[in-house]
C-alpha cells in the first residue's frame, strides 16, 4: 500500500517527545541510553521506528525533536536526517506542556499556519498505514475546526492501566475517512470494576498520549488555561532558540502535564477512535505480550534457553550463556553485561522501585 500524502504537507510537522530515562525498563535502559534508544523489537530503536512510521506523511525535514539535553547526541546519531535546529535539549524535567510548548513556539515561529502532529517516541504501531488514515483525518479537523485533537484507542479488554476518554455517542464531524466525536472528559486509570464498565459501555477510549492541534491553536488554549508557560513560550518564539533561550524557558515553567493543564480543562477538543494495533510498551510484561512466542507462550529475544515445565516467561541476555528455565511461569529475565533482574510479570511495574533503591547510595548509582 502506498504511503499516504497530506495535502498541504509543508504545513505538517512532528513532534517526537523523547525525554523520558525508561525506569521501568531496567537493567537494559540507563541513564546514559533509555528506553526509546533501544532495540527492543528488531533492527532498530523506538525512536527510529516512530521516525519511520511518519515517512510519506511528514517531511524528514519536518520532524522536531523534544528530549533530555544530555540525550541530543543520540538523537542526532540515531536520526542523523533530523535538522540540528530542529532538537530541543531540556535542560530540567518539566513533563509534557512545557515540552510541547517550547515545539509550539518553535513551529509557530517557522508557519504561523502549522499543524503540530505530537507522539511520545516509545509507543509500538502495529499498523502504520492505518495509523496514518487516522492522522490523515486527525490534521483535516485541527485545520477545519481549530480544535485539540487527540487519538483514542479502542480498547479490547477493561484495562486498569490506562487513562481513558469519554466521548460523545453520536459522531460530531462526518465526511472524513473516520468518525470524529467530541470528548465528555477525561478519566484516570480506573479500578477493575469501573474498567469493565468503561469496556461494556463503548464510549469509552484509551487515552494513547498522541495530539493533533495547529500551532496557533494550542498556543491559544496555553494562553487561557497556563498563562504563564504561554508568556514564557511568547518570549522562545522570540529568540533564536539557542541553548540558554531554552534553558531560561524550561527553568521559568512550572512542571504539569498538557492532559492535566489543557486538555481536562479545554471547551473544544475531538477524539478519533484507533484501531491501528496499538501498545505504549510500558514495561517488560508489555514487551513479551509483543514478541514471537515459542510454545507455552515463551519468548526468547537474545541468547539461548531451554524451558521446562515453564510457560509465559520472557528472556533476553547478552548471548554468552544458556538459562534453563524449570517449573517457572511468568517471570521475566533480563540480562546485561553488569546486571540482571528477575520479574514475576504481573509486578514488572515494580521495576521502577529497584531503580529508586539505585539511588540510595554510591555503590549502587553506578548501575542507573
Amino acid at each position: 500500500m502506498e504511503d499516504l500524502i497530506i495535502n498541504n504537507s509543508r504545513m505538517v510537522y512532528a513532534v517526537i517527545m523523547a525525554g523520558g530515562v525508561g525506569t521501568r525498563f531496567w537493567p537494559k535502559s540507563r541513564k546514559s541510553n533509555p528506553k526509546q534508544f533501544l532495540n527492543l523489537f528488531g533492527e532498530t530503536s523506538m525512536i527510529q521506528q516512530t521516525a519511520e512510521r511518519l515517512q510519506g506523511f511528514v517531511e524528514e525535514k519536518q520532524v522536531v525533536v523534544v528530549t533530555n539535553k544530555d540525550y541530543v547526541s543520540l538523537v542526532e546519531k540515531q536520526l542523523p536526517s533530523i535538522e540540528p535546529m530542529n532538537i530541543i535539549g531540556e535542560p530540567v524535567a518539566r513533563n509534557t506542556a512545557p515540552c510541547i510548548a517550547s515545539a509550539a513556539a518553535l513551529l509557530n515561529k517557522k508557519d504561523p499556519e502549522s499543524v503540530m502532529i505530537v507522539l511520545p517516541a516509545d509507543h509500538r504501531i502495529g499498523s502504520p498505514n492505518e495509523f496514518k488514515r487516522v492522522l490523515e483525518t486527525a490534521v483535516e479537523t485541527a485545520k477545519t475546526q481549530e480544535s485539540l485533537v487527540t487519538i483514542g484507542i479502542k480498547p479490547n479488554r477493561p484495562e486498569t492501566g490506562y487513562g481513558y476518554i469519554h466521548r460523545t455517542s453520536d459522531v460530531k464531524i462526518k465526511n472524513l475517512n473516520h468518525p470524529v466525536y467530541r470528548v465528555q472528559e477525561f478519566t484516570e486509570k480506573p479500578d477493575q470494576e469501573t474498567a469493565q464498565e468503561f469496556f461494556e459501555s463503548g464510549d469509552y477510549l484509551w487515552n494513547s498520549g498522541i495530539f493533533i492541534w495547529k500551532t496557533s491553536t494550542i498556543l491559544d488554549a496555553f494562553k487561557e488555561h497556563l498563562p504563564e508557560i504561554f508568556i514564557e513560550a511568547e518570549k522562545l518564539k522570540k529568540s533564536d532558540f539557542k541553548t540558554e533561550d531554552v534553558r531560561r524557558f524550561y527553568e521559568a515553567c512550572p512542571p504539569i502535564s498538557i492532559d492535566y493543564g489543557i486538555m481536562e480543562k479545554a471547551e473544544k477538543v475531538h477524539v478519533i477512535p484507533g484501531d491501528f494495533d496499538w501498545n505504549d510498551v510500558g514495561s517488560w510484561t508489555a514487551v513479551h505480550e509483543l514478541s514471537d512466542k515459542e510454545s507455552e507462550e515463551n519468548s526468547t529475544d537474545k541468547g539461548k534457553a531451554i524451558y521446562v515445565n515453564s510457560s509465559g516467561n520472557y528472556i533476553s541476555t547478552n548471548g554468552k550463556k544458556l538459562v534453563a528455565f524449570a517449573g517457572v511461569d511468568n517471570v521475566a529475565l533480563v540480562e546485561t553485561d553488569d546486571a540482571i533482574l528477575v520479574v514475576n510479570l504481573d509486578q514488572a511495574q515494580d521495576v521502577k522501585e529497584i531503580v529508586e533503591k539505585l539511588k540510595e547510595n554510591e555503590e549502587t548509582k553506578k548501575y542507573l
